[in-house]
C-alpha cells in the first residue's frame, strides 16, 4: 500500500529550509587563498564527472527532478510515478538527481536519498553515497552526513580520507569544531591511514576557528606519523598566522618552507600582502616582492599588481593603489578597467574628486574606456559632497562617451537629490525613467521612499510604496516599520493601520514588530478599543503577539486606571507560554503603584515570579511606593528584600530610609536601618548619622544615639574615624 503524503519524510508540510552551499574551489591553490580546503578529488573523478554532466540532461533526470519540484502538492500517484522512474535509474542518474535537488536543497536532497534507498529492488551504489557527503560538505548539515557515513560503515562499503574529510567538512561549517576533529578519532577506529587531503581540512578547520597554535601543532604531528605538509597545509597555515596579525611568524613560515622542500606558491605571498596592504605597510609589501622574486624565483606578474591595486583600493588605499598602477605601468603590463575603477570608487569614497576625474580622463587618452561602472562611482561620489551639477555633467559626459547610464547611475543621482532635500525632483525623475529608457530597482524606489519620510511627507512616502508595489517590489518589514512608526508618531495610527493592512494584502511581509509599533500607536493616543481588536487580529492573521507587544498594551490600560483588564491581559500572556521580560516588570509595577494596587500587584507578582524569575522585583516595588509617597506600603514589604545581604537590597533600604527623613518620619526610618543591622545588611554610615541628628531633632532621645552604638560595636566607626 502505498504511503499517504502525510507520512513521507521526503515530502514534509513544514517548508524546508535552504542553505545554500559554498561554492567548490576549482584548485588547491585557490581553495587556500579563499580560506576553503576541499578534499582532494580521487583519480577517476573526471571521468565521473563528465558522464554525470552527460546524465543530468537526460529525460528521466528532468523528469524525476520535475516530479520533486512538486512536493508541496504531493499526492499517491505521483510518488508511484517516483517509484517507477527509480527502477530504471542508475547511479549516476541519481547522482545527477541529487546535485540538482542540492542546488536548490540540499535537504530536500537528503531525504530523497533516504527514500530511494528505502525502495524495492533498489540499493545506492558507493559513488551515489560519495556524491551525497560531498553535497552535505558544502552546507552546515552535519547531522546528514553523519548519518551517511554511519550506513556506509553498516554495509560495509569502501570509506577512505576523503569520505571522512567530507564528514569534517560538515561539522566545521556548523562551527563545531570538536566534533570536526573527532572524525579523525573515527577514521583512526574504521583502520583507515590518514592523507595529505583529510590533514589539510583538519589544518584549515582549526585555523578558521581561530586556532592557529593548534594547527600549528597539528602540522607538526603530521610529520611525526609520516604525512609531509604541503603548500596547501603551509597556505592555511600562513593564512591563520595572518589573521592573528601574526606577521613576524608568518614571514618565517616562508623560511621553513623553502628549508623543508616545499617552496611558496603565489598564493603563499598573495596572502601576506593581502594583508599588509590593510595595514597600509605599503614598504613591508615592496620588500615582498623582493623576497618572492629571489628566493623563490617568482617573478611579479600582472596578477601580482593587480591584486595589489584591488586590496589597497578597497581598504581606501587609493594613493598607494595608484603608485602600483604606475609601477604596473612602467614594466609594460596592461591594467584592464577594473584596476583603474577600483581606484577611482576609493577616491570618490574619500570624496577626492579631483583625482577621480584626472583618472577617469587618462582611462580615455590611454584607450581603456571608462565601464558604466566607472562612471556609476564618480556619479555617486559627487552626490555624496552635494555637487548634484557635476554628477549631471558626468551622465550627460557618459552619454557623449557611448556609456549609457544604468539603474546603479540613476539610483546615485536620486539618492544625492534626496540626501539635500530634494525629494520632489527625484521622484518626478523616477516617473520618467521609462521615458529615459532605464528600469528602478527596489533599492531605487527605496532611495526616494526615506528621502520622503526624512522630509516628514508621509503621505508622499506611502504613495512611492503603493507604486513600488505595482511595479513587483516589496519594501522590507524594516521599511514598513519605519513609515509606520513615523505615522504613529504623527498622531495618525488609523492611517497607519490602513498603510500596513495595504501592504499586506499586496503580499508584503509583515511581522509581529509591525503590528506592535500600530498597537503602540493607539495606545499612545488612549485608544485602547483599537489596540485590543488588533491584537486580537494577530491571531487570526496567524502572527502571534510577543512579550513586547503584551507589555504595550498592559502599560496602555494601566495608564488608563483598567487594572483589572491589565491583570487578565497578563495572565492571558502568561498562559500563552511568554515569559515577562524586566520591561514587563518595571511597566506592570509603575502602574500599578501608580494607582496604589498593591495588593493587585503583589498576587500577579507571584505569577509573573513563578514563571521568570527577577530579582530585584521587590526592589523596584518599595522604590516606586516611595517615589509616589506610599510609604507604609513600601515598609510593609521591606522583608522582602532583606532577605539576602546584597548591596541592592541596601540600595533599597537607603531610599526608604531617604523616603521616611524627607516626610519628617525619623523613626521609621531608625527602625529601617536596625532591621538591616538584625540582617546583618549595614547601611550607610553617613545616612545614620543623618537619622541620629533627626531623631534628636523630634525629641526621640531614646532611639538617638543607638545606630552610632551599633557601628562602633562592629567596629565601623573606628575604622572611618
Amino acid at each position: 500500500m502505498l504511503r499517504r503524503i502525510t507520512n513521507n519524510p521526503l515530502f514534509p508540510r513544514r517548508r524546508l529550509i535552504l542553505i545554500q552551499p559554498r561554492r567548490p574551489c576549482a584548485t588547491a591553490a585557490s581553495s587556500a587563498a579563499a580560506g576553503e580546503v576541499e578534499p582532494s578529488p580521487a583519480a577517476n573523478e573526471v571521468p565521473l564527472e563528465d558522464d554525470l554532466a552527460e546524465e543530468s540532461r537526460s529525460r528521466l533526470v528532468r523528469d524525476t527532478c520535475r516530479l520533486l519540484e512538486l512536493r508541496d502538492s504531493w499526492s499517491a500517484k505521483r510518488e508511484a510515478q517516483l517509484r517507477h522512474l527509480l527502477r530504471v535509474l542508475s547511479p549516476p542518474q541519481v547522482r545527477a538527481v541529487l546535485r540538482a535537488q542540492a542546488q536548490r536543497d540540499a535537504r530536500a536532497a537528503f531525504e530523497f536519498f533516504r527514500w530511494a534507498d528505502r525502495q524495492w529492488k533498489y540499493r545506492h551504489a558507493p559513488e551515489v553515497f560519495d556524491e551525497m557527503l560531498a553535497l552535505l560538505s558544502r552546507t552546515r548539515l552535519h547531522d546528514p552526513a553523519r548519518r551517511v557515513m554511519r550506513l556506509m560503515i553498516r554495509r560495509g562499503m569502501r570509506r577512505g580520507p576523503q569520505q571522512f574529510a567530507h564528514l569534517m567538512l560538515s561539522y566545521s561549517r556548523a562551527g563545531k569544531l570538536r566534533s570536526a576533529m573527532r572524525v579523525l578519532q573515527l577514521m583512526q577506529k574504521d583502520g583507515c591511514a590518514p592523507d595529505i587531503s583529510i590533514c589539510n581540512v583538519a589544518v584549515n578547520v582549526l585555523v578558521v576557528a581561530g586556532r592557529v597554535d593548534k594547527a600549528l601543532e597539528f602540522a607538526e604531528r603530521m610529520r611525526r606519523v609520516g604525512v609531509d605538509p604541503d603548500v596547501v597545509t603551509y597556505n592555511c597555515l600562513i593564512k591563520g598566522l595572518c589573521g592573528a596579525r601574526r606577521i613576524v611568524d608568518a614571514l618565517e613560515m616562508i623560511g621553513t618552507m623553502l628549508q623543508n622542500g616545499c617552496p611558496p606558491d603565489k598564493i603563499s605571498y598573495f596572502t601576506m600582502m593581502g594583508f599588509l596592504c590593510k595595514e597600509k605597510r605599503v614598504a613591508e609589501v615592496r620588500n615582498l616582492l623582493e623576497r618572492m622574486r629571489n628566493d623563490a624565483g617568482l617573478l611579479p606578474d600582472q596578477v601580482t599588481y593587480n591584486m595589489l591595486i584591488h586590496v589597497l583600493a578597497k581598504h581606501g588605499h587609493a594613493d598607494e593603489a595608484l603608485g602600483f598602477l604606475r609601477e604596473s605601468e612602467g614594466k609594460r603590463f596592461r591594467v584592464d578597467a577594473v584596476g583603474y575603477s577600483a581606484i577611482v570608487h576609493s577616491f570618490c569614497l574619500n570624496g577626492r574628486m579631483a583625482e577621480a576625474k584626472e583618472i577617469v580622463s587618462e582611462m580615455i587618452s590611454k584607450g581603456c574606456h571608462p565601464d558604466v561602472v566607472t562612471y556609476s562611482a564618480v556619479v555617486d561620489g559627487f552626490c555624496r559632497i552635494g555637487e548634484l551639477d557635476q554628477a549631471r555633467k558626468m551622465m550627460k559626459h557618459m552619454y557623449k562617451n557611448g556609456c549609457k547610464p544604468n539603474t546603479v547611475t540613476h539610483t546615485a543621482l536620486l539618492n544625492g537629490l534626496c540626501k539635500v532635500g530634494k525629494t520632489s525632483e527625484a521622484w518626478e525623475l523616477l516617473n520618467k525613467s521609462e521615458e529615459e529608457w532605464w528600469t528602478p530597482s527596489d533599492i531605487t524606489y527605496s532611495v526616494v521612499m526615506h528621502g520622503f519620510r526624512r522630509e516628514g511627507k508621509l503621505k508622499e512616502s506611502c504613495d512611492v510604496v503603493v507604486q513600488m508595489l505595482q511595479k513587483g517590489f516589496f519594501p522590507t518589514t524594516v521599511e514598513i516599520n519605519l513609515l509606520i512608526h513615523a505615522l504613529c508618531k504623527e498622531g495618525k495610527p488609523s492611517e497607519a493601520k490602513d498603510f500596513m493592512e495595504q501592504c499586506q494584502s499586496k503580499g508584503c511581509s509583515i511581522n509581529v514588530v509591525n503590528f506592535t509599533t500600530v498597537i503602540h500607536g493607539f495606545s499612545r493616543q488612549g485608544d485602547l478599543e483599537s489596540a485590543l481588536s488588533l491584537l486580537d487580529d494577530m491571531y487570526l492573521t496567524n502572527r502571534h503577539p510577543d512579550v513586547v507587544t503584551y507589555t504595550v498594551v498592559v502599560d496602555a490600560l494601566g495608564r488608563k486606571g483598567k487594572i483589572k483588564e491589565a491583570t487578565e491581559l497578563v495572565k492571558k500572556m502568561l498562559n500563552r507560554g511568554l515569559l515577562p521580560t524586566p520591561v514587563t516588570y518595571r511597566t506592570v509595577i509603575h502602574r500599578y503603584c501608580e494607582r496604589d494596587k498593591v495588593e493587585d500587584l503583589l498576587n500577579l507578582l507571584d505569577k509573573m515570579l513563578a514563571r521568570q524569575e527577577f530579582s530585584s522585583a521587590y526592589n523596584q516595588v518599595i522604590e516606586k511606593l516611595c517615589a509616589f509617597g506610599k510609604l507604609s506600603e513600601a515598609y510593609n514589604l521591606l522583608s522582602k528584600v532583606l532577605r539576602t545581604a546584597s548591596k541592592r537590597d541596601a540600595e533599597t533600604c537607603h531610599v526608604l530610609i531617604e523616603s521616611f527623613l524627607n516626610k519628617g518620619l525619623p523613626l521609621q526610618s531608625y527602625n529601617v536601618a536596625c532591621r538591616m543591622f538584625q540582617r546583618n545588611l549595614i547601611p550607610d554610615l553617613k545616612l545614620c548619622q543623618k537619622v541620629d541628628s533627626h531623631l534628636i531633632l523630634a525629641g526621640e532621645t531614646q532611639a538617638a544615639g543607638k545606630l552610632i552604638i551599633k557601628f562602633v560595636e562592629r567596629g565601623i566607626l573606628k575604622q572611618n574615624n
